[in-house]
């Protein structure tokens, strides 16, 4: 007995613990790292491995030896995960030889002789703006830029993800546009020394990259030493001022410095650096701007639930007769349509259930997005997550539809879980195939490996159809909800309605205000995702979420009562694209996005930027229309279930 209490209050204190985390860090996520911490002795080997040249110009990621750099004797693929294949991550070993605390000066990696095809394909990525990605113990590898920011006196530091492969540029008094190659690398890898056993962590990874036109004397041999860059005459790369040049026919001679410096920052700090918020502020004022929101439109659904709504089934339940009922206007004349099941109401069904499962994959992810475990350092940890629990949500996808189904007195509930299960997925699929195919044709490591295609596969056949088909088969045998009024057999007629309550003018309207709580969020979003930089703010993230909820709720109640008010019974589909159309916003958003902060100039590059973002505003409909409809749903049964009906 004593044993069984110790067990339950222990239960209770981790319970405990977890909930006062998730309150502690709402605004601020705090950081679990990806992996374990790992000592390095002096004189230990450092496995330097590279990842994709990425490009935010083109949004086409390519594998690193795709252009002739220097090689390893084999070269060993190591990524890990599904979401790092995805993101077209194709992390790799480094021909860089590094020594723990063993600096390096002017270290030789290899010579290179250009064609006119290697030539080519150099320009090309110099043209783009692609930047070469390395990874040391899990750490990417920055360029640190010094940056003076108005009213500040003090230079700060700014870290850019990889360096550029090269440059454009002129000789002096030439107009004649040419080539550089950076091809040589002075790296900075930052350590923290453990004091009592003198291991050392590496808490830093950094690079100056250069371009020079390396000279040497007689016959190239692998012994040969460089006279513009040799470590016995101390004679180092500090600039670039004899560049190497990119043409057909032209030798390239990669070199490389590493030198090691000890820094006070802990090994669980170390990503503080690439974290650093600087705008922090913005995030808290567009928090502030939802929450104006949120309050002004409670404000209006409590005057409705309380002033409104009280008076009216005050009044309706004080009338006698039916003639006195009949002078009355108002949502109660309606009582014997509003749930009259609408039309199309399987499709209804399968949107609401896709919302679900969508509803419960956000969610989900946020909280463990917050409590860290999709930091950064775990790459690919963000988009595996989000897909398996996708996969899972399948089964309350094809509860929530099953038992609205049911509701509306349906009995072909394998119908419905077939149509859950695949028609969302299928739309998402049929885009996701035509981009990969434009991936495929530039040759990208962004294309989806037919290995990693049957894996997706496998994980919507496989798992998602039949928890679908679970979900909807429990779903339908629990016994339906009755409806709080009775429905009569003939409709009634609606009147004409005024002008601002016209469908679509409503629907629209009811989209600007959700929309207006997550727009200021969404741009940090759309920045990291299209401008290659990291979004790891999820406590913020998670609030504007949770506003972004509340806001689809009321918006929708509020026009749902004024749309029964005025007689319309049809408040089915309208209440799940009231706050459902907030997706249309969010796609013109970022086409505005598009013209005014990115740089992209090809169109296959387009066509993948919009392609993605038809996908988020698809997405982002069926998660805020759902939201939408069952706000409006729990309110027509609350307020019809309040009235006395003959």
């Amino acid at each position: 007995m004593a044993m069984e209490f110790y067990r339950s209050s222990r239960r209770l204190q981790i319970l405990g613990s977890v909930i006062l985390l998730l309150f502690i860090h709402a605004a601020h996520s705090f950081y679990l790292p990806g992996v374990a911490p790992q000592d390095f002795e002096k004189g230990d080997e450092l496995k330097v491995k590279v990842n994709k040249l990425t490009s935010i110009k083109t949004q086409l990621p390519y594998s690193y030896y795709s252009l002739p750099f220097c090689r390893p004797k084999k070269i060993v693929d190591s990524t890990e995960n599904l979401g790092e294949v995805l993101r077209g991550d194709r992390i790799e070993n480094a021909p860089y030889s590094f020594k723990m605390r063993e600096p390096q000066m002017c270290n030789v990696l290899g010579r290179v002789t250009l064609d006119a095809k290697s030539a080519k394909a150099f320009k090309e990525k110099i043209d783009d703006e692609y930047r070469v990605n390395m990874i040391l113990d899990n750490l990417p590898l920055v360029v640190p830029i010094e940056r003076i920011d108005p009213g500040q006196g003090s230079p700060s530091v700014v870290y850019q993800l990889g360096y550029h492969i090269g440059l454009k540029g002129q000789y002096e008094g030439s107009k004649e546009q040419k080539y550089f190659m950076h091809n040589h690398l002075a790296f900075t890898v930052r350590y923290h020394r453990d004091v009592q056993t003198d291991a050392a962590r590496i808490v830093g990874f950094e690079v100056k990259p250069f371009s020079v036109k390396h000279e040497y004397e007689g016959q190239w041999s692998e012994k040969t030493r460089l006279t513009t860059c040799d470590p016995h005459t101390k004679r180092l790369v500090v600039s670039s001022a004899t560049p190497q040049e990119v043409e057909n026919k032209k030798e390239i001679i990669f070199t490389y410095d590493v030198d090691f410096q000890e820094s006070e920052v802990k090994w669980a700090s170390r990503w503080d650096a690439y974290l650093l918020m600087s705008d922090n502020q913005i995030h808290w004022f567009s928090i502030v701007n939802s929450l104006m929101i949120v309050l002004f439109l409670s404000g209006m659904v409590a005057m409705i639930m309380l002033r409104t709504l009280y008076r009216d089934i005050s009044r309706y339940n004080e009338l006698e007769t039916q003639e006195e009922a009949q002078e009355e206007t108002g949502w109660k004349l309606v009582h014997g349509d509003v749930f009259r099941p609408p039309s199309n109401s399987d499709l209804l069904c399968v949107y609401v259930g896709t919302g679900v499962q969508c509803l419960g994959m956000v969610l989900v992810t946020m909280i463990f997005a917050m409590l860290g475990f999709l930091s950064p350092s775990n790459r690919g940890g963000l988009m595996t997550a989000m897909l398996l629990l996708w996969v899972f949500m399948g089964l309350f996808a094809g509860y929530a539809s099953s038992r609205l189904y049911k509701m509306f007195k349906g009995t072909e509930w394998k119908r419905i879980a077939f149509r859950t299960a695949f028609l969302f997925p299928a739309v998402v699929s049929a885009i996701f195939f035509v981009l990969n195919a434009l991936i495929w044709g530039q040759k990208s490591s962004g294309a989806v490996p037919f290995g990693t295609m049957f894996a997706l596969i496998f994980l919507w056949f496989g798992i998602s159809v039949p928890l679908v088909f679970v979900g909807a088969y429990i779903g339908f045998k629990k016994p339906p909800l009755d409806d709080p009024v009775k429905t009569n057999k003939i409709p009634r007629q609606i009147p004409e309605q005024a002008w601002y309550m016209n469908p679509v003018f409503s629907i629209l309207i009811g989209g600007i205000l959700p929309f207006g709580a997550v727009f200021i969020e969404l741009f940090f979003i759309l920045t990291s995702i299209w401008l290659n930089q990291f979004y790891y703010i999820f406590g913020f993230l998670f609030l504007v979420f949770v506003i972004l909820m509340v806001t689809c709720a009321e918006i929708t109640i509020v026009l749902c009562y004024f749309q029964l008010c005025s007689e319309d019974y049809l408040w089915w589909w309208r209440s799940y694209l009231t706050s459902g159309s907030s997706a249309v916003y969010l796609f013109l958003y970022a086409a505005f996005y598009f013209f005014t902060k990115l740089q992209i100039t090809k169109l296959v590059s387009a066509m993948l930027y919009f392609g993605y973002m038809l996908i988020a505003s698809y997405a982002f409909f069926v998660l805020t229309g759902t939201i939408g409809f069952y706000a409006c749903l729990w309110f027509t049964r609350l307020i019809y279930s309040s009235v006395k009906i003959d």
